[in-house]
């Protein structure tokens, strides 16, 4: 059984995000404050025992000394159609550096035009989640070039496969950045990531939690960019205190999505301000307003029971 009386959340959220319409993320109160326990609902046993194993150490122990005193912030934009693209940048204050979520130049080079349009100086971040093989990754990514010389920071995950980044990366000149193929590889051979990317994504939950997260970071030995698998604002303060702590941060970090939510666990979530954040424990006063039905609070109880049973290591 579980050690700590889980409170369950279901959350709207204001576009589609992963075809999901709203988020449910189970909290709980550890010796040092409040954590949350959020994989995702088609995540397996394996995969979501590094989220618990995660959310119990942000629980219960302290956060590492941090070596800055505020963390840059990107705006995250979901594949939506252009109309709604002032919209939803406008949750994202301050903020100068854009990822956004793509398929393809073909449908998708309107959206970074809309966003060049609204913000003529901002740097953008293409992630394309693996979803490219390398001839579709080669093509698409000279259309992006051409169309946008200068604008582009980084492409993410383009695919998923390791060796067609490596061809990719022979055949681009934008630097690469990798997500899932550090995610679903923390056993591999990390270090040898440096001959194929030039970033490194990591976020605090996936990966295990802020002590296993630095450890990862000091392997794979690549700057860094901290994000987040739409957190509420408690996930996001302890992806802010990874960030903090990180000695080799690229730049601005994916710890905005909040913005993505109709409302958080908070009255005072932790939304950019001039593009920064700093973290800070939350006390997730609003449990009631976003709790969830019954039903769905004892599913999350099941599955945070048998998960746990089932060991962390």
């Amino acid at each position: 059984m579980f050690p700590f009386e889980i409170q369950v959340v279901s959350i709207p959220i204001k576009n589609n995000f992963r075809g999901l319409k709203v988020r449910e993320i189970a909290l709980f109160e550890g010796s040092q404050g409040w954590s949350e326990f959020s994989p995702f609902l088609e995540y397996n046993d394996i995969e979501s025992a590094l989220w618990l194993k995660a959310a119990i150490e942000a629980a219960n122990k302290p956060w590492p000394k941090p070596i800055r005193e505020l963390v840059e912030i990107n705006a995250t934009l979901p594949n939506v159609p252009v109309n709604e693209v002032s919209a939803l940048l406008e949750n994202f204050k301050g903020c100068s550096t854009i990822k956004v979520k793509v398929n393809d130049f073909v449908n998708d080079h309107l959206i970074l035009q809309e966003v060049l349009r609204l913000m003529p100086d901002a740097k953008i971040r293409l992630d394309v989640n693996g979803t490219w093989n390398l001839d579709s990754a080669i093509e698409n990514l000279r259309n992006f070039e051409r169309e946008f010389p200068n604008q582009i920071d980084y492409i993410e995950q383009p695919c998923s496969d390791i060796g067609d980044i490596a061809s990719l990366r022979k055949e681009s000149g934008l630097k690469i950045a990798v997500d899932e193929s550090i995610r679903k590889n923390l056993g591999g051979e990390l270090e040898k990531l440096q001959e194929v990317a030039d970033v490194a994504i990591i976020k605090w939950a996936p990966t295990g939690g802020i002590s296993a997260a630095l450890e990862v970071i000091e392997k794979v030995n690549l700057p860094v960019v901290i994000s987040s698998a739409l957190d509420s604002s408690v996930g996001i303060s302890h992806g802010l205190a990874l960030a903090m702590a990180t000695p080799n941060l690229y730049g601005a970090c994916g710890l905005g999505t909040v913005g993505l939510l109709e409302g958080d666990v908070t009255s005072q979530p932790l939304l950019p301000e001039n593009g920064f954040l700093s973290p800070r424990r939350i006390n997730p006063d609003l449990l009631d307003r976003y709790r969830a039905k019954t039903e769905r609070q004892k599913w999350w109880q099941d599955r945070v029971n048998k998960i746990s049973s089932g060991g962390l290591n």
